[in-house]
Formats: C-alpha cells, structure tokens, sequence
C-alpha cells in the first residue's frame, strides 16, 4: 500500500494538472455565448408555430430579468396575432398588464372577428363532415376529421383537436395516411405534455413505416427522445437523439431545434454513458457532430469530460445552467443531470488511484473540501466509490481487493475443478472397462 501511495503522488499531480491546472484554466476562460444573457430573439427564431409561443411565455413566467420578460411577451403578442388563438391572447394581455404600451393591450375587435370566422368555418367543417358520412367515401371522411384536427389546434383547442386526429385511424387506407395520423398525434400529444401517448403514437408509426423516409424517422426519434426525457429514462432519451439523422435539419421545428437535439442528447448522454460509451456513441459519432456543432459549448463540455479536464466541463455547464432552466422541456430536469454528471466526474477522478489528496481535488472541482467531503461520503454510502476518508489527513484511500490473495484463490478453485473432472473421467472410465451399465441391464 506504501508503495502505491508513492507512485499515486505524482500521477495525481499530472490528473491535477489534466483537471484543475493552467490548460483547464485557459480552456474554461474561453468565451462561452450560451451563458451570457438569453438572446430570446434569436432564440425564438429556431422555432414556429405553438411551441414558440409556449416557449416564449414560458420564458416570460421563469425570468426575473423584467426586459426580458417583456421582449418575450412582446414576441409571444406578435406571434399569435398571426394565428387565430384568442384564448391564449387574452392570456399573454394579461401577463403584460399595459407595460408595453397601448400597442400590446387587449384588441377586442381582433378577438371578437378571429371567434366570429372560427365558428363560421366550424359550422362549415361539420356540413361537409355530415356530406362525407352520408356518401360513405372513407378518404374525404378521413380528411374531414383531419381538418377538424387542423381546425381545433389552431383554435387551441388540443383535447378536441387530439379526438379529431386519432378518429382518423379508422379511414386510413394507406401507410401514408397512418403516419400522418400519428405525427399529428404526437404533436398535440407533446403540446399537451401527455407524453405516454407519444410513445404509443412513434411506436405506431415506426410499425406503419414501409418505405424510408429519413425525414420521419428524425422525426420520430425526436419524440421518443423527448417521450424519455419526460419519464426521467435518461439513457434511452439519449440513444434516441443520438440516433436522430443530420436530415431533420428545420423540419421540425413546431416541436423541437436541431440545437434542442445536441443539448439534450449531449447532458443526458454524459449523465448515463460510461467513458468507452461516450467515445463510440457520441464523439466519434458523425451524424450527431452535426448537431454539436451548432452547440459549441456541449461540444466542448463533453470532450472536456472525457479528456478528464473536469474544471472546464463543470464551468461550462455552470455557464448554460441558467439558460436551460429556462427550456420548456429540461427545466424540470436540469439539477438531476447536473447531480449526475458531477457525480461520474467525482467516480472518475478517483477511479485510477489508490490515495486521492482532497485538497487537490477540492481545487480541481472548484470546491471546499468540506464540501468534497459530503459528495464523497454520499457516494461511498451509496457503494458507488470504493474507498474510506482520512478526514484528519484529507486523504481519501481506495479499497482495491487484494489482487494477489484473489489470485491464490482463482488458482486453488481451478485445481479443485481439476481434480473433481479427473476423478468423474476416472470413474466413467472403470465403469466402461467393466461394463457395469450392460450387465445391470442384462440382469433386468
């Protein structure tokens, strides 16, 4: 053990040096744009339809910045005076509250002519819907529903609209039609947050899938991404983005960014992949260096984790933190992967070594060793580190087996094998020689 300890000093001092010294320093002083301020136009950029609205108010409700707050509503404002959601309207007047002026306030005559056509083109929908019925053709009654669906989800309406699109089903002809059925399904199944059906409705569609349609298939992967990342499945929400093709591009961006995909296929991956794992699936993987970079700063996070400079890695993910809490799909999630990839990193650095300085690695962690010591503990009691802290010396002792006395036993279980295969060859053998078995048979 004494003579390990020798040798442990100064390989800790290279991983120091790897973790928390000068080129970790330099590493992590390098701009990081996703941590400076939210830029929320461009951010609401990457996206259409609903979810830039949702998102924009969401980001309007979860930031104390009070500019903003207003640059989101103000957006948000815009964006659904181009659609015909009064409902959700009259919700973002009321969060602006007159601070942007007489501009952004309630527009009765908007809200009043948007209603007035909406039930002029409901009444118009149900004719032609009691027409198709009653001529008993199967794809315009399918198409009728459709329209409904259409119809609804732009009055936001997503229970009804959800009823119309899944009522289609029954006047599918084509595999065509069923996946068009089940994409319109998962959209309002993850507008709604009711993500067991977006499971069920990929899962559909993936059996539906005759021909390759590289499009669909991002597609679908996105939504059982997000399907897993909503029940905490963090491990398969990884593999699903990670499998997610360079051709998704902006085809989906009334659900989802190609950044989106990075950023969340990136945290989950270092929060559950182990190192040979994170090498194969995502650094060496080409599809899914497309999406990185468009985020150099994951990109750079998790090379940074798994080149051990953990310094950098942990400033950069302090960096994003405060701009993915504000992501309407991570936010709840963010402490748990963050609380996972410290803990691999704490693993890790210890991993190779039988003695651990914890002053060194309180430095390289950007921690008290007070505080290193709670994390440690936790994890000892949880057996995820094999090891026990000299609290007075601040060291921290792995126990290794003893590799020499596990060898003796190896060697002395294999005789024993030996000797028991010896003696049954033996026996079958005498048994032959004497033919035992024909005469027993004989006797019978």
């Amino acid at each position: 053990m004494d003579g390990d300890d020798e040798t442990s000093g100064p390989m800790i001092d290279e991983f120091y040096a790897n973790g928390g010294g000068d080129e970790g320093d330099k590493r992590s002083r390098r701009a990081i744009m996703s941590g400076d301020q939210l830029d929320v136009e461009a951010y609401a950029a990457l996206y259409s339809g609903r979810t830039k609205i949702m998102r924009l108010i969401f980001i309007a409700d979860k930031m104390n910045n009070a500019a903003t707050q207003l640059e989101a509503l103000r957006m948000a404002y815009d964006e659904i005076k181009k659609g015909e959601n009064t409902q959700l309207f009259r919700e973002v007047v009321q969060k602006i509250d007159g601070r942007l002026g007489a501009s952004y306030g309630m527009d009765t005559a908007w809200c009043e002519a948007v209603d007035r056509r909406a039930e002029q083109k409901k009444e118009k929908l149900e004719n032609e819907l009691n027409a198709y019925r009653t001529n008993l053709i199967k794809e315009s009654i399918r198409m009728g529903y459709n329209d409904f669906g259409d119809f609804y989800y732009a009055n936001g309406q997503l229970g009804e609209a959800f009823k119309s699109y899944v009522r289609t089903r029954d006047y599918c002809t084509t595999s065509k039609h069923i996946i068009h059925m089940c994409m319109s399904a998962i959209l309002v199944s993850i507008e709604m947050g009711q993500f067991p059906h977006v499971t069920s409705y990929v899962s559909k569609a993936e059996q539906a899938l005759d021909v390759h349609d590289s499009i669909i298939v991002a597609k679908l992967r996105c939504a059982a991404g997000l399907a897993n990342l909503e029940a905490k499945k963090y491990k398969l929400a990884a593999r699903k983005f990670l499998e997610t093709g360079p051709e998704l591009g902006s085809h989906y961006n009334d659900v989802i960014a190609p950044q989106d995909v990075a950023t969340y296929g990136g945290l989950c991956a270092l929060a559950t992949f182990d190192r040979a794992e994170l090498k194969s699936k995502v650094i060496d993987n080409s599809n899914f260096r497309n999406f990185l970079e468009l985020v150099p700063e994951v990109r750079e996070l998790i090379n940074d984790f798994y080149s051990s400079h953990y310094a950098s890695c942990l400033e950069y993910l302090g960096n994003l933190k405060a701009n993915l809490l504000l992501d309407i799909h991570l936010h709840d999630h963010v402490e748990t992967l963050y609380d996972q990839i410290r803990h691999k990193a704490l693993i890790q650095y210890t991993h190779p070594f039988v003695s651990v300085d914890l002053n060194m690695m309180a430095n390289a962690f950007k921690t008290t060793v007070a505080g290193l010591e709670k994390e440690l503990e936790a994890l000892i009691t949880d057996n995820q580190i094999q090891a026990r802290i000299d609290s007075h010396n601040k060291i921290l002792y792995a126990r290794h087996a003893d590799q020499r006395n596990a060898t003796f036993q190896r060697v002395l279980e294999t005789g024993r094998e030996f000797d028991r295969d010896v003696r049954s060859m033996l026996l079958r053998s005498n048994l032959i020689k004497h033919d035992y078995n024909l005469r027993a048979l004989r006797k019978l």
